[in-house]
């Protein structure tokens, strides 16, 4: 009888796991099934074919991951081996990760603790990662020194904030002896713009928040930071190149992430077909909303990713301190260091390219 094409796939091998076992191996040979080979597939999506020379990454981070560590652990050796291009986070994660930067130490704790306790003795809690309140204390005067220099009295948007930020928090870490190299640093050494799509939302939209009580003159301007992303995927498939998208969580920073199609196509009329790569990370589900109607293949419907393109689609249902640093090895192992892009500095070009495919465009607002 003919094989039904349904059984070409590998047989699910029982074998032991040797001791001593490489990541790479782990991950190829034993990840055979649920999650575990969807996680297999993102990072064999991911090493193989998104790290080609000609794609464009793009990584969304939500959730408390940096306080667990995963920036400098994660994001910063991805950014360094040219394995990211641009970023799209939330306040917080920017925020807490520069609790490591500035000299400040967060603790492995216990989620089972009584909170009214941590209140009276001033411990902040984060799950099962505790610190003192001084750490945000010291952190947020930190942000108010920076926010006040004349440098920053004027309106931006998040990227040349992060950049500018970046700047003394890797001058901070180089003072103190630091080598942990913190987000915001890696990204401004490296020219990797750093979006936040909602930058009131955390300690550092706080503290400009009031700053601004006392006349500063910071002002974040979120429509450049739409058009600034659109410009860099319109960028990438432009140039003959391909994009791609690798998520952690989803929320905000991720719908930030993959609306740079729908501006593109539905909003300033310019031809494009969508994201070529899509990869998420995420502990959500579709049928709650929780996944923001972005399946990737919801997405193809609102023109976000490529319908020619999902088969290089993955979705893994699990944590994120779980994949991402399974992936970030993987990756690394697999892949040589890219060329960097260096986006940011690119950013005035490539607003210019936007600016004029969107003239030509029969949408355009007269």
């Amino acid at each position: 009888m003919a094989k039904s094409k349904y059984l070409a796939g590998k047989k699910i091998i029982p074998q032991p796991i040797p001791k001593g076992i490489k990541v790479t191996d782990l991950i190829d040979n034993y990840f055979q099934a649920y999650n575990a080979a969807r996680l297999r597939e993102a990072a064999q999506l991911f090493a193989q074919k998104m790290l080609d020379p000609d794609v464009t990454i793009g990584m969304s981070l939500t959730g408390a991951l940096t306080p667990a560590g995963l920036g400098g652990s994660c994001v910063v050796p991805l950014i360094k081996a040219g394995f990211v291009d641009w970023i799209v986070s939330t306040g917080a994660n920017l925020y807490h990760d520069t609790h490591f930067a500035i000299g400040h130490s967060l603790h492995k704790g216990s989620p089972f603790v009584d909170d009214r306790v941590l209140r009276k003795e001033g411990i902040i809690r984060i799950y099962d990662i505790l610190f003192d309140y001084e750490v945000l204390l010291s952190t947020d005067s930190f942000f108010r020194h920076l926010i006040a220099q004349p440098e920053f009295q004027k309106e931006m948007g998040t990227a040349e904030f992060h950049y500018r930020i970046g700047k003394y928090v890797a001058a901070r870490e180089k003072a103190l002896g630091i080598n942990h190299s913190s987000v915001l640093a890696a990204a401004y050494r490296c020219g990797v713009p750093v979006y936040t799509s909602s930058p009131g939302d955390s300690s550092i939209g706080m503290n400009v928040a009031a700053m601004a009580l006392d006349g500063n003159g910071l002002k974040l301007d979120v429509s450049r930071d739409v058009n600034e992303t659109a410009a860099i995927v319109l960028n990438a498939k432009k140039k003959g190149g391909r994009s791609g998208v690798l998520i952690f969580g989803g929320g905000s920073p991720k719908n930030f992430m993959l609306q740079t199609e729908p501006q593109i196509q539905e909003v300033l009329g310019i031809n494009e077909k969508g994201h070529d790569f899509f990869v998420q990370i995420t502990d959500a589900r579709p049928d709650t909303g929780g996944l923001s109607g972005a399946t990737p293949s919801e997405a193809v419907s609102w023109g976000k990713i490529d319908p020619n393109k999902l088969p290089d689609t993955v979705v893994a249902y699990l944590d994120s301190t779980v994949a991402m640093p399974l992936m970030t090895s993987y990756a690394l192992a697999k892949r040589r260091p890219r060329q960097l892009k260096k986006l940011y500095h690119q950013l005035p070009e490539l607003m210019s390219a936007l600016k004029k495919e969107h003239n030509k465009s029969k949408y355009k607002v007269k």
